[in-house]
Order: C-alpha cells, then structure tokens, then sequence
C-alpha cells in the first residue's frame, strides 16, 4: 500500500510506484487531497495496473469497509512523499481522510519517507512526531539533505525512489529461510600502500559481492558486508565495514565470522603486498624503484583454523578467479582451504569475471558434487549461492520470505 501525501515530491511517487509494479509487487495507493493538487491517480493507476484511491472513495459506498479492507490486505504501508501535516496526523492518530483511517486499521510494518522543507523538518513539533512515530516501530528513510523548492538547501528532499525501494525491499523480506541468521560477506579488491597516493589492486568490481549481500538479505539474513568497494550502493539492511587492505580485511572477517553461520569470500585479496610503504610519494626522478614484496595473510585459512576451534561460521563460501585450469585450481582451492563449497569462474572470459554485470561460474562442493550455471547476472548467479547455502544448512531452499 503506497500513500501519498501532497508535495511536489509526489512525481518521484509515481516513480516509485511504477519501479515497486516492474519487480512483480501488487500496488494500491492512496492518494490525499492535497496530493491530488499535485498528481492524478490516474497516473498511478497507469503505472500499477490496479486502482488508486482517494478522500471521494471514503465517503462512496464502500465507505464502511473499504478502509479495513484495505488496511488489512496490505504486507507493508508506505506513505511517500509525508509531509509534515501528515507526520503530525499519522503520529496523533487522526482519521479524518483515507489514508488516515487506512494507517489506523493497518497491521502491518510501516515506512515513512517525508519530504517537506528543512525548517519545516527541523522544528520541535516534527521532530517529536518522528520520534512518536519511531518509537512505534515505524522505519524512516531520509528525509535527505539538497535543493529545496523553496530554494532553500537542507534535510528536506525525498529520498530517491531507488533508496526507497531498497527500504522496501529488507523489509519484506524479514521472514525469509535465512531469518535469524547471520551472513557475512566480502566484496572487492584489496589495495596494498606503495605510497601515500599509490597502491596495488586487482580488477575486482566488487559486483558480485554485492549482489551475495543482496540475496543473502532477500533469503531473510542480517548482513554484514566487509567491503573495499567505493561506488557501489550499500544493499539497504547491510552492516557495512570498509576496509582497504589485506590485513584489515582479515581482521574484521575473523571477528565477524566468530559469531557468524555463514562467510561467503567474494572479495578479490591480493596475494602480497609491498614489504615496505614509502611515507613520502615515490618520485620518478629517483629512477625505478625496486618493490620487494610480502606475502599477505590468507585469511580462509585462518578462518578455518578459527572455525575448528568454535565451529562457526557452519557455513563457508569461497571464490576461485582463475584464468586456466579452472575447475583443478578451484578443487585445489576447496580442499586446502576447508571450505563447504567454492564459486569457480574463468575470469579471462570477456562476459564473465571482473566489472561486467554478468558471470559463468562453476560451484564444487565438498561432497563431490557440481553445477555448472551458464552465463546469467551476476545477482542470479547471487541466489544460486545462498541456494546452495540454505541446501547445506538444512534449510528449505526457496527464496520466498514469509507473507
């Protein structure tokens, strides 16, 4: 269920609407008198494919019901943009329109997303209807901080539908196979000092990471994503920890992973680093510098050691980027490592690997077992893994949170 209260923001509803339509959700909206100043609901309507209602259907003949109904039907309400008289209304409980009632009769979660000027956001009387709101248990997100149309600059804008949708998203997936449990992921390519401007990486986007934090969140999981990636967005719900080098990748993997079930090694851990970073910039009229180098700590090892001695995480994940002998490097890898199975892919494949949005990968399991997936993105490629997660947990392997 999608309100929509009047302010300007109300075009990014429409937006957003039309995105929650695209990923396969029934969406009803309900728009007020104000927002109808604004936008029409013929334009939801043509976005969602289903009927959007306004003040006028409170007082028709379905009057008496149309609002339980409603209420009840919903999995999640959503009220963007909410300005500040609709905080306010929400907070004290008002049920003088159809949204209001709605929100009244409602059991399920619900998620504000205001938009309103940042004065108007930062007076006392908001603020205590935020925290009334948030002390009920209601999610927020934003408002965020920029150009108003007042022309004034603050917190005050509507978050971006696509923010929004991420909210949605962990939301409703709060009852997954994976609730309850913790994941924990590592993404990217780690980047070793030579100097203060200059270091050592690899290719790792980091994407297929990401997209494991992703299902993993969509299975129910909380996430914590140990990650070096700059310019990818966070996956809403993840405990984010970035991290740079080897060494501070494997500090925060051990910690985490103590109280873990499952590590999926995504990231991309450079294998040595320079012995020795310059505390100055290494300057070329110094001539060619030779670069002695030092073994990194290999950190799956070291998981493996510490799971022996706690056994946990019951679960572990690890990735072989090879670019011959794929399947034998990747059993080498496997069995070395202790690991419950491992994600080959050929990285030197121009539609696989490295900052494409697609991969073919190889999963090997401990048991002997195998599956060869064919060329898919790399976020199918994601829920194939936590698939074979929830397979080796004991879990039932589907990926449909719990309505």
């Amino acid at each position: 269920m999608l309100g929509v209260s009047g302010s300007i923001a109300a075009y990014k509803a429409a937006d957003l609407a039309s995105k929650l339509a695209q990923a396969g959700a029934q969406v009803d909206t309900i728009l007020t008198r104000a927002a109808t100043q604004f936008i029409t609901p013929l334009t939801f309507q043509s976005v969602t494919g289903r009927r959007a209602y306004t003040d006028d259907d409170l007082w028709g003949s379905e009057a008496h019901v149309l609002h339980i109904g409603l209420g009840h039907a919903a999995d999640l309400l959503v009220v963007a943009p909410a300005t500040a008289h609709t905080l306010a209304k929400l907070a004290q409980g008002l049920g003088d329109d159809l949204l209001g009632v709605t929100a009244l009769a409602a059991t399920c979660p619900v998620l504000v997303a205001p938009a309103m000027d940042a004065g108007m956001y930062a007076h006392p009387a908001t603020q205590a209807n935020v925290a009334a709101l948030r002390g009920r248990g209601v999610t927020f997100v934003g408002p965020e901080a920029g150009h108003l149309a007042s022309g004034l600059v603050g917190p005050g804008r509507l978050s971006e539908p696509a923010t929004i949708l991420g909210q949605i998203r962990y939301l409703l997936t709060r009852g997954g196979p994976l609730a309850g449990r913790t994941v924990v992921v590592t993404a990217g390519g780690t980047r070793e000092p030579v100097d203060p401007v200059r270091y050592l990486t690899n290719r790792s986007s980091g994407k297929q990471g990401y997209a494991v934090a992703q299902a993993a969140l969509d299975a129910g999981a909380e996430v914590i994503l140990i990650s070096t990636v700059d310019g990818l967005p966070l996956p809403a719900g993840a405990q984010h920890q970035p991290v740079e080098t080897a060494q501070q990748m494997a500090d925060a993997v051990l910690a985490a992973a103590a109280a873990a079930d499952v590590l999926v090694m995504a990231a991309a851990v450079a294998d040595f680093r320079p012995a020795q970073a310059a505390d100055h910039k290494i300057k070329k009229e110094s001539g060619v510098p030779t670069l002695e180098l030092a073994a990194n700590p290999d950190i799956l090892l070291a998981v493996a050691d510490q799971r022996r001695a706690l056994g946990r995480p019951k679960v572990v994940v690890g990735f072989a980027a090879e670019t011959d002998d794929l399947l034998k490097n990747a059993q080498s890898k496997l069995e070395r490592k202790g690991l419950s199975f491992i994600v080959a892919n050929d990285v030197s494949a121009a539609d696989a690997g490295f900052a494409v949005d697609t991969n073919r990968v190889v999963l090997l399991g401990v048991d002997g077992w195998s599956e060869t997936l064919p060329l898919m993105s790399k976020a199918d490629v994601a829920e194939k893994v936590i698939e074979r997660v929830l397979r080796v947990l004991g879990e039932p392997a589907h990926m449909d949170a719990d309505r």
